[in-house]
């Protein structure tokens, strides 16, 4: 393989990649033209395997969501819902407590919760969410609130970014969720997601987190309206602030889901999505994960990206909303068997891990 390496169009970035050199924007526009899939697969497993030889990851967790109210109105959504729309749905602190009850079981060691931005819910109710959630399963991390939602809640609360995440982690926050980076770009934002945090915005709440000491993941939303150049800037500015804070432990491509959103477009192909995720584990190189999202690729794709960079499949889930209300065809979970068999028929090592990506026998 080294020797077709050698006679590919991009030789020169692998030469680079095998002298452990960082990668330039420059670079990584070509690897989002370059017709060879195969090196560039190839490159970024030689990587992956540096980090963490043949093992891949996975995590025993559910989703829940508190509500899908959110004023924002982003055309590439189908998850957000104006209050008066029929499926939108909110839950009480009770009514919540309750429904994660009954979709936990004994190994479930993390929840993942996020939601929209919620016009009228006060900062108090995420906080007593939080606090609530903690008080009646100990056990669990509480993985919740994206950067953009924390944002939000400093808006209507009137406090700082800071404020708000201690109070949050004084309440039993355990890390942040990744989501609502879209595509770090101006660009971007002005177009399909005005009303969001913008990129500096999501920036800066990433790190006040690590400063507070909260480890947090990130993400790329790809398929829209991006350009390959837009990507690459974002890449650069993740690593930027992973230099700075060292705080991010994973970086999950997110493919683009036109089905019920305003935005449209067509779904994402499968080298596409194998592209993102080798492109980013070359990229990234102070990341120590990579996902493959299996709620965003489907297992079968899932199951190749881990040869393609990735070393992490995320987990159970059990109640994801937000891929599956703009089409994912996906399961709705996973039970950990079928995960294990799922990294095992690709190849790899399964390794249970809890949420910070500490092994769990």
């Amino acid at each position: 393989m080294e020797a077709l390496i050698a006679r590919s169009e991009i030789a020169d970035v692998a030469e680079k990649v095998f002298a452990d050199e960082r990668l330039t924007i420059e670079d990584c526009i070509r690897l989002y033209h370059t017709r060879d899939l195969l090196a560039l697969g190839y490159l970024a497993d030689y990587v992956r395997r540096k980090w963490h030889s043949e093992k891949a990851y996975y995590v025993v967790n559910v989703h829940l969501n508190y509500s899908n109210v959110c004023y924002a109105g982003c055309p590439f959504c189908a998850f957000g819902k104006y209050p008066k729309d029929p499926e939108a749905f909110e839950f009480s602190i009770d009514e919540y407590v309750e429904r994660l009850g009954q979709m936990l079981w004994d190994d479930v060691t993390e929840v993942h919760i996020v939601g929209g931005l919620h016009p009228k819910l006060p900062f108090d109710y995420y906080v007593n969410l939080v606090r609530r959630v903690k008080e009646a399963f100990p056990h669990l991390h509480i993985k919740a609130f994206t950067a953009t939602e924390i944002h939000f809640f400093s808006k209507i609360s009137g406090l700082s970014v800071h404020e708000v995440l201690e109070r949050l982690i004084e309440a039993g926050l355990g890390s942040l969720p990744g989501g609502g980076a879209e595509v770090l770009s101006e660009r971007v934002h002005e177009l399909i997601y005005p009303r969001k945090a913008s990129p500096k915005e999501w920036l800066y709440v990433h790190r006040v987190a690590h400063q507070l000491g909260l480890k947090s993941n990130a993400t790329i939303l790809y398929g829209h309206i991006e350009t390959p150049e837009e990507k690459a800037i974002h890449f650069e500015l993740l690593r930027q602030l992973q230099d700075e804070t060292g705080g991010f432990m994973c970086f999950i491509p997110l493919a683009y889901h036109p089905a019920n959103t305003k935005l449209g477009g067509k779904p994402t192909t499968g080298v596409q999505d194998l592209r993102e995720i080798a492109i980013a584990r070359l990229m990234l190189d102070n990341f120590p994960h990579i996902k493959s999202y299996w709620i965003s690729l489907d297992t079968k794709l899932a199951q190749v990206a881990l040869s393609f960079g990735a070393d992490d499949i995320d987990g159970t889930v059990v109640n994801e909303k937000i891929f599956h209300m703009a089409g994912a065809e996906s399961p709705m979970a996973l039970t950990e068997t079928e995960l294990r068999r799922l990294i095992t028929e690709a190849g790899f090592i399964p390794v249970r891990r809890n949420s910070l990506y500490e092994p769990i026998n």
